[in-house]
């Protein structure tokens, strides 16, 4: 199970798995490894670009709206707990456990709802993929910078920023692009455990980075700077936009939707798996909120209106710090990138039935033949090359983060929850339980539209940057 470390999707699209009998199968997890696998599992890219969220929202709507989506988070966390074993099934009896997010949707909504939530589901692992191009060229700049200014800056004595040194990411997007086409035709790249291990060390130290530079330069500055509402923009209507973009960025950096039913198929029981996963996600959501708070509100105090999409290309020294932090993020978004594309992968190729086009390639100079999948080289270097294009195209980090969160946020995570739990626990219509849960859903739906639209602004509008 250490693969959900890093893989969360990749079951999401195996047949269903059906258990009746649980009491033999020697589940061991617990509450301490649940809490680990979900703040493995959100602690990410996305928190790098909290700092700038809360600069647009300022230092109250910022805090709050990390405090709300923490709060959603509980909440449709704690409905798709229930939604892990079903008794009793009318047609299949025993108990069955639903193994995975889209096992789940088929199971409870039908095959009509899974191949709807499968839709929403590529867009967000396609999404994933371009924010991810775009936060790795981002920290390759910022490394390159960062050694340029340490030979040349210094002695001119320059104050150094990598989020207005300039120049153009598109050369390192091109450059992660041409690495991932090598790397997407490695077979069972998923299945790589240690690639988990390695993904979630080099995320938690980016992460400690940023909280800790954001920190230790609010003191050297010995004042917090920012404002109540934000920082200020020319017209009231590119504030709106600016305040959508920031929602969607944090929305984007919360769920872990997709993981929740494989990482609460590790625990063991008694006492029920809900329980206990329930539990494991309120302590790992209010670490989460803590960390998120901190890696926000710190970089917002430090760098005030000049706050930067990216919190690492903010700072300037230590270099070496710098670099090796901006080092993980490559590293960890080369290998993140792979595993969660392998969803997408697996689904054509089972589609066209890629096995079928395997061909013997034969190498002279080597005196050897090679099998080579034919589908499977061109279609994913087909993917890669249009997901670097769309980043190249929209090169707007947190506009784009901002999009993906929105637009798969009330879908993936409140809608399709909310109904699976209905359907489970057999609620009536219009009772006092059936309204609560669908005012919560209807209050996500409206403040996703209005990320989505403000985000969308942002990335095909004509003031985009």
């Amino acid at each position: 199970n250490i693969q959900l470390l890093a893989c969360p999707c990749v079951r999401n699209y195996l047949p269903p798995e059906i258990l009746i009998d649980s009491s033999s199968f020697g589940w061991t997890g617990t509450v301490w490894t649940a809490s680990a696998h979900i703040i493995t599992a959100v602690v990410g890219s996305g928190v790098l670009s909290l700092a700038w969220s809360v600069a647009q929202l300022g230092w109250v709507g910022g805090a709050a709206a990390i405090v709300f989506f923490a709060g959603v988070t509980v909440v449709q966390s704690s409905l798709l707990a229930e939604c892990y074993v079903s008794r009793g099934h009318p047609e299949r009896g025993g108990l069955i456990r639903n193994k995975s997010y889209m096992n789940a949707v088929r199971f409870y909504l039908g095959e009509r709802r899974q191949m709807l939530s499968g839709f929403f589901l590529s867009i967000s692992l396609f999404g994933s993929g371009v924010v991810y191009t775009l936060t790795t060229a981002t920290s390759m700049r910022a490394i390159h910078e960062a050694n340029r200014y340490g030979r040349e800056g210094q002695q001119q004595g320059a104050p150094f920023s990598t989020a207005t040194a300039g120049g153009s990411d598109v050369y390192y997007m091109l450059l992660f692009g041409l690495a991932q086409a090598v790397l997407s035709q490695i077979p069972d790249f998923h299945n790589m455990a240690w690639l988990s291990v390695f993904a979630a060390v080099m995320s938690f130290f980016y992460s400690f980075v940023g909280f800790g530079l954001g920190a230790a330069k609010v003191i050297e500055n010995g004042v917090i700077k920012g404002g109540i509402g934000g920082i200020p923009l020319a017209s009231p209507m590119q504030k709106v936009w600016r305040v959508a973009q920031s929602l969607g960025d944090i929305a984007f950096a919360y769920p872990y939707t997709l993981v929740l039913l494989e990482i609460e198929d590790t625990l063991r029981s008694p006492p029920a798996e809900s329980i206990t996963m329930k539990a494991a996600s309120r302590a790992s959501i209010a670490i989460t909120t803590f960390f998120y708070l901190g890696c926000g509100c710190f970089g917002y105090a430090a760098f005030g209106d000049g706050t930067p999409g990216n919190l690492l290309t903010g700072f300037g020294e230590p270099y070496w710090l710098i670099d090796l932090a901006n080092l993980c993020v490559v590293l960890h978004l080369l290998g993140g990138y792979q595993l969660y594309s392998q969803p997408a992968f697996a689904l054509v190729e089972r589609r066209f039935g890629a096995e079928a086009w395997v061909v013997e390639v034969p190498l002279p100079l080597l005196r050897w033949r090679r099998s080579v999948n034919v589908f499977r080289l061109c279609f994913r270097t087909a993917y890669v090359v249009a997901v670097t294009a769309v980043a190249v195209w929209y090169p707007y980090f947190n506009q784009v983060v901002g999009l993906i969160g929105a637009f798969t946020f009330w879908p993936l995570d409140i809608h399709f929850p909310v109904q699976m739990y209905l359907a489970q626990n057999k609620v009536a219509p219009w009772t006092t339980r059936w309204l609560a849960i669908q005012a919560f859903s209807a209050t996500c739906l409206l403040v996703a539209v209005f990320a989505s639209v403000g985000s969308a602004v942002g990335v095909f509008g004509p003031n985009r940057s």
